[in-house]
């Protein structure tokens, strides 16, 4: 016979359905635009090429989806002109199946060297031998020193500069689809709070979330952390599971993935009754994310927006800067196709806000000891003022304000 907490469980997961079915991913026109948008960066600043290794910066640009391996897999994109990809000859067939812009996939096969053909490649496009050539900032080492062996002319440069300027700014499209994976990752949340009781383990509590992930209509957990009393003041957790009793807090960071785009949601909440402390520090939290959210207007900086919630930290005599009690990491990051993208809201970065902009919101406080406690939303920027993704969390012992 199944226990009470199998059938909370089951009650949990009964109020949830799949989210996904009006949602539409990205098209190849927007994928073009993209295209466009890159190469007259390129042709501005004097880079005559990328060449995106596979993984997210290929996918944004191209729709292509694939895995970095030790196989060179990627595109070049000239700063004028039709990209091409390059790739080992037995993988065409499945390149081709995963393809959404039609181009040309250039192959080699396993005793060849990659990096000689992505230099023919080049010269095909018209890039002369002194071409200057991004190299997508996530590839491998082994690939900037292949190419560099292989074509020691080419004047090779960091592609960050072109792809994160993409990127960073979300078009109406992104936004959709992120607002939609957040969402969904929201009512995990609430169908979790709704099924804890004492003595559930955080590895059991994973295990809900992803099957609570899937009746949304996601592949399951993106990520998943739970941690459960003083195991919630280590950020990202700990090696040995816990056991829920009365007094926790807890600490549940989970997100999914809809068309290739991420949420990423945190709540801590106590489980019973909250110790005055427990409150306390709670409040804090909320309140540090609330003057990073009033700063993030159009025209700041990151670096205002962390040190908004910094300097009410210290008004609390937390910290300061990176010191325990307090905050020990940057205020937020972006958010897109990685979990980690650009911009990144920490101490002195002067990127400038500008519309379209998403990060999350998370300057969480850590106790060293006893607790931690991370609220994390996500917002994005507009020339009105930011926008929640997700409404903040209500209380430490009504979290969803239900």
């Amino acid at each position: 016979m199944k226990g009470i907490g199998y059938q909370n469980q089951q009650q949990a997961l009964a109020q949830l359905s799949d989210m996904t079915g009006d949602i539409s991913a990205i098209d190849e026109h927007e994928y073009r635009q993209r295209i466009a948008k890159a190469q007259a960066f390129m042709q501005e600043n004097g880079i005559d090429a990328l060449y995106l290794n596979a993984g997210t910066n290929m996918t944004y640009f191209t729709g292509l989806k694939w895995y970095a391996s030790e196989r060179l897999v990627g595109a070049l994109l000239p700063a004028q002109g039709e990209l091409a990809f390059v790739a080992p000859f037995f993988e065409i067939g499945s390149l081709r199946d995963y393809q959404v812009i039609d181009a040309d996939i250039h192959g080699w096969q396993e005793e060849q060297n990659p990096y000689a053909l992505i230099a023919e490649v080049l010269k095909g496009m018209g890039c002369g031998d002194d071409a200057v050539l991004g190299i997508d900032e996530s590839a491998q080492f082994f690939i900037a020193d292949g190419i560099t062996k292989a074509a020691p002319q080419l004047t090779l440069v960091n592609a960050g500069e072109v792809t994160a300027h993409c990127r960073m700014h979300k078009s109406t499209h992104e936004l959709t689809l992120i607002q939609r994976a957040m969402d969904m990752t929201l009512e995990v949340h609430k169908a979790t709070a709704s099924m804890l009781h004492e003595g559930i383990t955080t590895t059991e509590v994973e295990a809900f979330i992803n099957a609570a992930h899937k009746k949304v209509g996601a592949s399951g957990n993106y990520f998943c952390i739970v941690l459960f009393g003083q195991a919630t003041s280590f950020p990202h957790g700990v090696k040995d599971p816990q056991t829920l009793k009365q007094g926790d807090m807890v600490l549940i960071d989970t997100g999914c993935q809809l068309h290739g785009y991420l949420s990423d949601i945190t709540r801590t909440y106590i489980f019973g009754e909250a110790s005055a402390r427990q409150q306390q520090f709670w409040q804090y939290e909320k309140n540090a994310q609330l003057k990073a959210f009033a700063a993030a207007q159009v025209g700041n900086t990151c670096g205002d927006v962390d040190k908004a919630a910094r300097n009410y930290l210290s008004a609390q005599s937390l910290g300061p800067d990176y010191q325990l009690p307090g905050c020990p990491h940057r205020t937020g990051h972006g958010i897109g196709l990685d979990i980690h993208e650009w911009p990144y809201l920490v101490k002195d970065n002067p990127q400038v806000l500008a519309e379209h902009m998403c990060f999350s919101n998370e300057p969480m406080l850590v106790v060293p000891g006893e607790f931690g406690i991370r609220l994390e939303d996500h917002f994005y920027t507009t020339a009105e003022g930011p926008k929640w993704f997700t409404e903040p969390a209500h209380s430490i012992d009504n979290p969803f304000g239900l």
